[in-house]
């Protein structure tokens, strides 16, 4: 019975830590590194027939070359709206409209902006590994309170040392992922 206990504990601190790198990688995906990339417009929402509705719901997004991206509203009445949206969104990018299409040119990184979205890619390393510690923290508190009300302190002891390699692990994984952002944003 106890040991149920523990697992589940366990497996519930690996589905917080698994969720926290989740949002981990999907931040770091908004993070461009001077490459062009349709999820840049993740989360940029135009004024579409009175709702505010992302754009890649109303307009096929492409990356022609590594250095564009391309808007083609399904609706040519949408192209202002979408316009007005990127502006707004302040992305750092100033959309071109042709009439049909709107572009986006994305500019070669400077070494400053480099450094700087390698600073973005450690706060978001560091927000990642608040959660996780977050997550240990409540999970260890979980099974010292399963001791008090009678688990083994054998199995208690086990128990905190799986979440910290549990830990470990995922701590692991943002270090990799972290490796991979900056050597990605640093490559000219």
């Amino acid at each position: 019975m106890a040991e149920l206990d523990v697992n589940s504990v366990l497996s519930e601190v690996k589905s917080q830590m698994q969720k926290a790198i989740e949002h981990f990688e999907f931040e770091l995906s908004k993070i461009r590194a001077g490459k062009a990339s349709p999820l840049i417009l993740d989360g940029v929402n135009a004024d579409a027939y009175g709702a505010m509705t992302p754009i890649n719901q109303l307009a096929n997004i492409t990356t022609p070359d590594g250095r564009t991206i391309s808007i083609q509203p399904w609706d040519g009445s949408l192209l202002q709206p979408i316009e007005r949206a990127i502006l707004m969104a302040n992305i750092g990018l100033t959309p071109q409209n042709d009439g049909k299409i709107i572009r986006l040119n994305i500019p070669p990184l400077t070494e400053e902006r480099r450094k700087e979205l390698v600073k973005q890619t450690k706060n978001e390393a560091e927000d990642c590994r608040v959660s996780l510690r977050t997550a240990r923290r409540d999970a260890n508190e979980k099974i010292k309170k399963m001791q008090k009300d009678g688990l083994p302190e054998d199995t208690a002891k086990d128990g905190e040392t799986s979440v910290q390699n549990i830990l470990n692990d995922y701590s692991a994984k943002v270090d990799k992922h972290i490796e991979v952002k900056e050597k990605e944003i640093m490559t000219v």
